[in-house]
């Protein structure tokens, strides 16, 4: 089993100087974030979109990176980390972008699952919009983590404000050094957060 994805390469024929990947919510696809990537204002940077490897099920076309119904609450999510691990691991053959020069970054679920593995790995930096931290991200040892960007709505009816804080929190006490943003808006992504998402980007990217 292997992902399929979206991809969007610089329109130069140079190498690309970043990659971008960016993870989805549940429900949504690879279509739905793509949407926003003429909004990312980084023509030098590839992109790669994935959808998750679940189908959804309240929708034909929606995905899922590990089942958050009640009763088989986080069903899926070992078999999604490891797959994601090793897509990732292998995006430098397809690309020629190292992992040091990768940021991971993710919507809701998608930025649970940013934080999830994205620890795990040597990367450039993680991007975490409207998510949520997992139980078992306590239980990581403290070391060299790349630096995250967490981003919130404080009317976020979806995924509360707390677990942004909560994010903050348990990275920071790992060690983690942790960008934070809140923002006055729902479960969106919005303009205002893209464009610190590009300033993170460049940062993080002139930095390595």
């Amino acid at each position: 089993m292997t992902l399929d994805f979206i991809r969007i390469s610089p329109k130069t024929k140079q190498k690309p100087a970043a990659l971008i990947v960016t993870l989805h919510g549940w429900g949504a696809n690879a279509q739905d974030v793509e949407s926003l990537s003429s909004y990312f204002n980084l023509p030098d940077c590839e992109f790669l979109f994935p959808n998750a490897p679940y189908p959804y099920p309240y929708s034909p076309v929606g995905r899922a990176w590990y089942d958050l119904q009640e009763e088989t609450m986080y069903e899926g999510l070992e078999a999604s980390r490891q797959l994601l691990i090793d897509w990732l691991q292998s995006l430098e053959s397809m690309t020629g972008v190292p992992l040091s020069r990768t940021v991971l970054s993710g919507f809701s679920q998608g930025g649970a699952m940013t934080l999830d593995v994205g620890l795990t790995l040597p990367l450039a930096g993680l991007v975490v919009m409207s998510g949520y931290p997992h139980p078992q991200l306590a239980n990581l040892q403290k070391g060299n983590f790349p630096p995250t960007l967490i981003m919130h709505g404080t009317q976020d009816q979806v995924v509360p404000l707390s677990a942004a804080t909560k994010a903050k929190a348990v990275t920071e006490a790992l060690g983690v050094v942790v960008e934070y943003h809140e923002f006055v808006m729902g479960h969106e992504i919005n303009l205002e957060m893209l464009e610190v998402l590009r300033k993170f980007v460049i940062k993080t990217i002139a930095d390595g």
